[in-house]
């Protein structure tokens, strides 16, 4: 690649606090041996670990006077083979780190590369870039169970079969933790209904907890009936989707998957 232009701090900071989260980052050691590796000095080891690999950016950009350094580190980090056994987190750190690169007129291939692509002029073009759907679900930390049933339609931002997808991934839920095969309205009351539910959100020991069982069963009923069914009998050319009702409706299924994620499973019923 060609001589790039020395990054912002505001850019560097965006990028090392995405390459080396708290939790969801490469690990120290990890940033040792791929500093070492593009011949980076680790020139303060010992702080927090995206500070660490910020000032190891800043002191051989100040040396040299360009950025490509950046890239190469980013390249190595962005290698797909070590992303084998988690692909999310691959998208996941990719789409982030497009949202932030694009500024500069650049781009993260799903090969790992960083390539010249036409410089973003706002956020907004930067998200739409990094595939504004997927970024914004997993800006809002989007269930993976969500994410796993419509990766592909999300990447070709299919609002209409992302959601359908998405949606089939809570019925396979319950039947999995049930044993259940109904489905729809069938199968929520089943699963959820009686007073010895299959399965129970709360311990129901109190009938605002009873309230709270009827309630989610009803709104999954209500998500079955107003997205799921239309979804399943139109044609996506007669059903508009936007992306704000997408996000919406996937983010509400994300909150379902959570709720099933902490349920009872009553094995007596």
């Amino acid at each position: 690649m060609e001589r790039v232009q020395p990054f912002s701090a505001q850019d560097l900071t965006s990028i090392c606090k995405i390459l080396a989260d708290t939790t969801e980052g490469i690990t120290g050691t990890e940033i040792g041996y791929l500093l070492q590796d593009c011949r980076i000095p680790d020139v303060s080891p010992e702080i927090t670990k995206w500070k660490r690999l910020f000032n190891a950016f800043v002191e051989f950009q100040n040396k040299r006077q360009f950025g490509n350094h950046v890239l190469v580190f980013i390249n190595r980090t962005m290698n797909p083979v070590q992303y084998t056994g988690d692909p999310n987190k691959f998208a996941e750190r990719k789409d982030k780190l497009n949202t932030v690169l694009s500024f500069s007129g650049l781009y993260l291939g799903d090969d790992g590369k960083v390539r010249w692509s036409k410089k973003a002029s706002s956020l907004d073009e930067a998200m739409s870039r990094a595939n504004r759907l997927h970024t914004a679900l997993l800006m809002r930390k989007v269930h993976n169970d969500v994410l796993a049933f419509c990766k592909t339609e999300l990447l070709k931002d299919n609002y209409f079969h992302a959601v359908f997808e998405a949606m089939k991934s809570v019925a396979s839920k319950i039947r999995q933790m049930t044993g259940l095969d109904a489905d729809g309205a069938q199968l929520v009351d089943q699963a959820f209904g009686g007073e010895n539910p299959l399965l129970a959100i709360n311990p129901l020991s109190r009938e605002s907890e009873r309230g709270e069982q009827r309630g989610f069963a009803n709104l999954l009923k209500g998500l079955f009936g107003t997205v799921r069914n239309p979804l399943a009998h139109e044609a996506k050319i007669e059903w508009e989707m936007s992306e704000q009702d997408a996000l919406d409706i996937l983010t509400t299924l994300s909150l379902v998957h959570r709720k099933l994620d902490k349920a009872y499973v009553n094995k007596n019923s």
